[in-house]
């Protein structure tokens, strides 16, 4: 029987040659929002993997709105350029069928941060730090930035700082859009009511706090209509008072019936209490409750590195897709391993044709 993995599918108008998506990855290496030399070779490697979704690293919407100073960003022409650049050199070298997306983001109160390898926590006053923005004046953590809470003008700039980077990820060559309402960033902050105390239109219910995920939803698909759009969500904050499965499936369902064609369904980031059950496929379930509960494409994702665990997640109907990323990192050919454990077809380019029965080989033998 064909593996589940290798079977193409068909979202939001677009085909995919597979069921292997990569996740976005933050690398933390680009120029003032600039894609660089390191994002050509780590893109291009991506692009060679196999995979049928590369969805590239969270990408911020304005200058402000980035974790750290070497964020990746599309809010200028230098930026755009940038990752027209590095976009073109990957589809050079992508598998046949491979589909690239951006993952367009706000970090929100959890910006002006240090570098995960310098530190991590937030910048100091000799490192340039910036005024955060949320949607309360309420620190992601003792000791973190206090944000100033976004006034309806401010809510206006991000969502037009939103579907400017659209309509720029459209020019660079992308075929989709994932927007990041997940891990605590600008547009989670507004669902979750564990960062939203706000007493206006915005805040208090969840049709409320819908309400700017939503508008900018309707801005990106106005802005870049030609691209299919998605989103990561974070569909439970494992914390008391957070966002529970239930209200997360009830986000999907509106992301859903906003025009939205898949969720990648993650969680947690929002408060530094949560107590994550961390494991292989730990989330996995939070993908299978989004895809009966909301109708909507799903990619599972956390922790999934074995390509049986994979085949099981699509073959049961728990997720349409899996997402990797630290698997890609640590093995580039996770695709061919995959093929081989499964027993599946792959091609890989004919100038490594000559090493396409080494994974089969490691895989008997292992």
């Amino acid at each position: 029987m064909p593996a589940s993995l290798f079977s193409p599918i068909r979202i939001g108008g677009l085909d995919f040659p597979n069921r292997i998506a990569v996740a976005p990855m933050c690398q933390y290496s680009a120029d003032d929002g600039v894609a660089s030399d390191w994002h050509l070779q780590h893109w291009m490697m991506l692009a060679m993997s196999g995979a049928g979704m590369v969805t590239v690293e969270m990408t911020d919407v304005e200058r402000r709105g980035r974790i750290s100073h070497g964020c990746h960003g599309l809010y200028s022409d230098a930026c755009e350029a940038g990752a027209r650049r590095a976009l073109d050199a990957a589809r050079r070298v992508a598998a046949p069928g491979t589909k690239f997306g951006v993952q367009l983001a706000h970090a929100g109160r959890k910006g002006s941060c240090r570098r995960p390898w310098e530190g991590g926590g937030p910048l100091p006053a000799g490192e340039d730090p910036w005024q955060t923005v949320s949607a309360s004046a309420i620190p992601y953590a003792e000791g973190w930035h206090v944000p100033e809470a976004l006034d309806a003008e401010g809510i206006e700039r991000v969502v037009a700082a939103f579907a400017a980077a659209a309509r720029r990820a459209e020019r660079a060559g992308f075929d989709f859009i994932e927007l990041h309402s997940a891990h605590g960033y600008l547009l989670n902050q507004f669902l979750s009511p564990l960062s939203n105390r706000r007493e206006d239109a915005f805040g208090g219910a969840l049709e409320n706090r819908l309400r700017l995920p939503l508008a900018v939803i309707a801005a990106v698909r106005d802005a870049a209509p030609g691209l299919m759009l998605g989103a990561r969500l974070s569909v439970t904050e494992w914390t008391e008072g957070g966002i529970t499965v239930e209200e997360g499936v009830a986000i999907a369902r509106a992301y859903r019936e906003a025009g939205l064609a898949y969720i990648c369904a993650s969680s947690g980031g929002n408060a530094p209490q949560q107590k994550v059950p961390t494991g292989p496929g730990y989330q996995v379930h939070l993908a299978e409750a989004v895809r009966r509960g909301a109708g909507i494409v799903t990619r599972a994702v956390g922790l999934i590195d074995d390509p049986r665990q994979a085949e099981e997640i699509v073959a049961g109907g728990r997720a349409d897709m899996v997402a990797l990323g630290r698997a890609f990192l640590a093995d580039p050919r996770w695709v061919w391993r995959a093929a081989a454990a499964l027993g599946a077809d792959f091609t890989p380019p004919p100038q490594y044709a000559r090493a396409a029965a080494l994974p089969r080989k490691w895989v008997e033998a292992a």
